[in-house]
């Protein structure tokens, strides 16, 4: 039995500086400054169904990088995509994004996350999907020093774009492309409901 897979393109950039230590610190300086870190990243699940029965929803992540202070294209390898973690001590989960890459003979590791709460006075459900608090690291792992920090966004035409690309893997057709979408989708929107709409139901 052929495993449904699926496949999809995201772009995220914003403001990224050198020096900072602080995501929001870090993007306020890349604003003042021109700084941009950019990810354009190509997210895979081969198995939906092992996605959904993971706890994190492990998934794989290829990306090239254009960050002002090193350049453009810029290979990264390992990367890893969570689409959500355990929940911590607050209820909040997180969508992580990771990768390493090089520069001048230098090793980095990128640390993105989305988080992913419902609110006590509201939902903030765009903004906690499409904003990633990010760090880069000395080294090739997250316990090196964070040497660069900011915030990446994911903006209402990078979203459809997105959308647009999703497609199951190996060449699958319209019909695998179909169940592939439906697939993610469950577990996805399952994910957004236990995190937003379970507690406001809780008070009516």
């Amino acid at each position: 039995m052929n495993k449904t897979s699926i496949t999809f393109d995201e772009k995220m950039s914003g403001p990224f500086v050198q020096g900072s230590t602080d995501p929001e610190q870090g993007a306020e300086k890349g604003k003042a400054t021109n700084s941009e870190f950019t990810m354009h990243a190509t997210i895979s699940a081969p198995d939906l169904d092992a996605l959904g029965s993971d706890p994190d929803h492990t998934g794989q992540l290829q990306a090239t990088v254009d960050y002002t202070p090193f350049g453009k294209g810029i290979p990264t390898t390992n990367g890893v995509f969570k689409l959500f973690t355990r929940p911590d001590q607050t209820g909040t989960k997180n969508m992580v994004y990771e990768f390493c890459l090089q520069h001048g003979g230098e090793d980095y590791f990128f640390h993105g996350h989305k988080n992913v709460r419902s609110d006590a006075h509201g939902t903030d459900l765009w903004k906690d999907t499409t904003t990633l608090y990010s760090t880069l690291h000395k080294g090739k792992d997250r316990s090196g020093p964070i040497v660069g920090a900011g915030i990446l966004s994911l903006g209402l035409l990078d979203v459809m774009k997105l959308a647009s690309t999703m497609r199951a893997m190996n060449g699958g057709g319209v019909e695998e492309t179909a169940t592939a979408v439906a697939k993610f989708g469950k577990v996805f929107l399952g994910e957004l409901w236990d995190t937003y709409a379970k507690p406001l139901g809780k008070g009516l």
